[in-house]
């Protein structure tokens, strides 16, 4: 890496291409290439999102594309919120459409048509879906890698309820699904209920995952919604009743994207290049001959090593022949491989091999007859230092003001005291040129800092990316 990641913006520029994860120069802006490497971590994201989200029974479906423009405006608010973002299909061919199609921007317009087929009567619900496919926005302002593209791999669960009580109650499971998400991915975050003027196009209310990058910005890297029957009613989803009356369904969501990837790299790595949580990395474990004299002989051990490690671990044997073992160190490195274990002529005498931590780079030479147990422990005592690294590194950006001028110079979240007023709001906002990226899902006591009134509310003031 040439650049330190103290120059936060370059060195994430620099070392998405270097470590092989995406492409950039696809000729249109804000779409990228996923290169092999960096689709498998994102697949094995996508994996564990299939795994959790069946657990709590939901069932994949996958949805068309396209959106018929007439089905797109039923609910006013929504489209509302995304006008100026879609991309529009006005022609088939040469032949102008006589209804102008939506590359989708999120689902709802998409599915609550079929919604409304699906759902007759109390026992269609709960209904519980996810996709996993990649949506479409017109992004205008700077697209950058992961955090803000115009073509966005994407993840969203749909659910449907009898009631409004059943709806919170997935809200709160939702909440749960991402604590567990959250920790396979190594990632710190705080919950916050997003504002009147932030919350989602046509929803109740929105809660956000809001994580903090090393540039001292935040990023949304989950969101739920509450629709309660906003969609329903627009889209005519009703259900009959046991008592034979009928009433509206009670609906949800849950979003997450490639973002996850944007602050994986952002909050883990460092000047060599990133970290991969083990858990979700495409490599756990690669293996780096040493080879001196005994060529054969070493590539030979080398490759019973990994057929004896593949049974429990993904593992790469990086038998590249015009490479020295010190630039392989460096190339997986870079790539953030969480373990390296070498093996050389000294190791061999010793019946021994050498592994290397990439969080620290503690070096450990471990007996062949342990060395399996030693890196199960030693890739679950990698991903418990990661988290915990970065939930200390983010705690360190979270700090409480009362003076305006300390929370415009704050690299990070301001925690500031707010009576909930849009006057206020809009105040401080426009004073610290920052954003109120949300409320804390407790209640504080405290006063506004911009009217004085004594409040139970209390805001997150960042600049977001």
């Amino acid at each position: 890496m040439e650049v330190s990641k103290e120059n936060f913006p370059e060195w994430y520029n620099e070392v998405i291409e270097e470590a092989g994860l995406v492409d950039k120069r696809y000729p249109v802006k804000g779409m990228h290439v996923w290169l092999p490497y960096g689709w498998q971590l994102m697949r094995n994201i996508d994996e564990y999102f299939r795994y959790i989200f069946t657990k709590y029974n939901h069932q994949e479906v996958y949805f068309p594309l396209l959106v018929p423009e007439t089905e797109f405006k039923k609910e006013g608010e929504h489209i509302k919120g995304f006008e100026n973002e879609v991309y529009w299909v006005t022609h088939g061919g040469t032949t102008p459409l006589d209804v102008k199609l939506v590359l989708r921007p999120t689902s709802e317009t998409a599915m609550y048509p079929i919604f409304s087929l699906w759902i007759r009567t109390h026992a269609d619900l709960p209904l519980k879906i996810f996709q996993i496919v990649n949506i479409f926005r017109y992004e205008t302002k700077q697209t950058r890698a992961f955090i803000r593209m115009r073509e966005v791999h994407f993840f969203e669960s749909h659910t449907a309820h009898a009631t409004a009580e059943e709806a919170e109650e997935q809200i709160r499971e939702n909440i749960e699904i991402w604590k567990k998400i959250a920790k396979k991915l190594a990632l710190p975050y705080i919950l916050v209920r997003k504002t009147e003027w932030d919350k989602f196009p046509g929803a109740h209310y929105s809660i956000g995952a809001e994580t903090i990058m090393p540039s001292g910005r935040t990023l949304q890297v989950a969101t739920i919604h509450q629709y309660l029957q906003n969609f329903s009613r627009a889209y005519n989803i009703e259900y009959l009743k046991e008592d034979g009356t009928h009433d509206y369904v009670h609906q949800t969501t849950f979003g997450m994207s490639e973002r996850l990837v944007g602050a994986i790299v952002g909050i883990h790595g460092d000047d060599r290049g990133i970290i991969l949580p083990p858990e979700i990395a495409p490599i756990q474990v690669v293996i780096v001959p040493i080879i001196t004299k005994d060529k054969e002989k070493i590539l030979r051990e080398a490759k019973k090593i990994k057929e004896e490690l593949q049974e429990h671990f993904r593992v790469h044997l990086d038998d590249r022949d015009n490479y020295t073992p010190g630039y392989k160190f460096y190339d997986w490195e870079l790539r953030g491989v969480p373990l390296r274990l070498e093996i050389g002529p000294r190791d061999m005498e010793n019946e021994q091999v050498i592994l290397v931590r990439r969080d620290t780079f503690e070096k450990i030479a471990v007996k062949r007859s342990e060395y399996i147990s030693k890196i199960e422990v030693l890739l679950k005592e990698i991903q418990e230092n990661l988290l915990h690294k970065a939930e200390e590194e983010m705690r360190e950006k979270i700090k409480e003001f009362d003076d305006l001028e300390d929370v415009k110079n704050h690299k990070g979240i301001a925690v500031v005291g707010w009576c909930g007023s849009y006057e206020c709001g809009e105040k401080i906002e426009k004073l610290t040129e920052k954003k109120i990226i949300g409320i804390p899902m407790e209640k504080r006591k405290g006063r506004c800092i911009i009217c004085g009134k004594e409040t139970d509310m209390m805001a997150y003031v960042a600049k977001p990316y």
